[in-house]
């Protein structure tokens, strides 16, 4: 049994901290983390470099001219093969409102899809549904056209299709039947309140009833107000909820950024690339949700205006992060842990422990650019 051995970098820990360690990992998992170690079947040498937890984006629709929605292997691979060259090693793919049928058919092919192993593509560890029990009044980018009434027949259905691995909804707490939904199956999937109008008293009870997670804060939701504090309000009233954060630096300002941070706290905060197919890829008209988008530079729009999900992938989020001025260690804690605390994978991977997947960002220290993925 081949052991490979880690050496000579600063080892992002579980504290928060980096440290002068090694790992070892064989078939996969990390079996030993020590100041130093013997070499192995193969040593990696870190010197000068940061050793991280793979990255972990919850919420992406598709990079590099694919999208999630197409429903092809060949799209899924592209996307994945992308995604693990960036230093995202796991990804729930993030479907957006759609046609019933198209949606319980994508749920399968992503489930098969996700049952093999392959090398150098990031893991799909879990899918994310943002839709299609949402607000027609904070739709975005999303088809007004095929959002749903709840229904548990539905959603015990989708759940079904995809054999256990949609792990979040994006849900609309106000819609009638939301929160008693929420109720019903918190024990088996996340919910994440977004793309909603929601007051605090709707989305406490929300909350409340086992809802744990927030869609790209400030994105598809009323502002903070001081005295109708909405969605936003009651998160930071609930300590069990994850807050995701676009930080593209397009859709959430540096101050707002910062004050995410500020108010949410390291462990909460969620970053998220939600990127579409233009990720990766040179100015053009491209599609999201069936819809036509225009990427100039870092922005991508529909024909109105309205933001069309980001350009860029979670490790240009994470590092964008950084360039805003949060410490380097809140924002690997925020790319790389807290994604999988929020969709309930952190048991298996999203740190540098023993017993947990080797998933591994190399970094190096002087310009935090990209030196290895494992």
């Amino acid at each position: 049994m081949s052991t490979t051995v880690l050496k000579n970098g600063l080892v992002f820990t579980p504290d928060g901290s980096f440290e002068p360690l090694d790992i070892a990992f064989s078939e996969g998992i990390i079996t030993e983390v020590s100041a130093s170690l013997p070499g192995g079947g193969e040593t990696v040498d870190c010197s000068g470099c940061y050793v991280l937890p793979g990255l972990t984006d919850v919420h992406l629709h598709g990079c590099a001219g694919a999208d999630f929605g197409s429903g092809t292997e060949e799209a899924f691979d592209r996307i994945c093969r992308y995604e693990y060259s960036r230093g995202v090693t796991a990804v729930c793919p993030t479907l957006m409102t759609m046609p019933d049928e198209e949606l319980t058919s994508l749920l399968g092919r992503l489930s098969r899809y996700a049952s093999e192993k392959r090398p150098g593509c990031a893991e799909v560890i879990g899918i994310h549904a943002e839709g299609p029990f949402i607000s027609p009044k904070k739709c975005g980018a999303q088809s007004r056209e095929h959002i749903q009434e709840p229904s548990a027949d539905r959603l015990g259905h989708w759940i079904e299709a995809s054999d256990g691995l949609l792990r979040v909804m994006t849900a609309a707490p106000e819609i009638g039947g939301v929160t008693e939904l929420i109720g019903q199956f918190s024990g088996r999937l996340h919910f994440s309140l977004g793309h909603t109008a929601c007051t605090y008293a709707e989305a406490m009870a929300a909350f409340e009833a086992g809802a744990d997670h927030l869609t790209h804060l400030f994105n598809a939701m009323p502002p903070f107000h001081h005295r109708e504090t909405g969605a936003i309000g009651a998160a930071l009233d609930t300590p069990s909820c994850f807050a995701e954060l676009i930080c593209d630096g397009v859709h959430v300002s540096p101050a707002a950024v910062k004050a995410a941070f500020a108010m949410f706290g390291s462990r909460r905060i969620v970053l998220i690339s939600d990127s579409m197919e233009a990720a990766g890829m040179p100015d053009g008209e491209y599609s999201l949700g069936g819809q036509r988008v225009v990427k100039q530079g870092s922005r991508a729009v529909l024909a109105d205006g309205t933001l069309a999900g980001s350009v860029s992938t979670l490790y240009d989020c994470m590092i964008q992060a950084v360039r805003m001025g949060i410490p380097l260690a809140d924002a690997v804690r925020a790319a790389a842990e807290n994604p999988c605390r929020s969709v309930g994978c952190f048991d298996r991977t999203g740190s540098t422990e023993p017993g947990k997947t080797a998933h591994f960002l190399i970094l190096g220290q002087d310009d935090l650019g990209i030196r290895k993925v494992i």
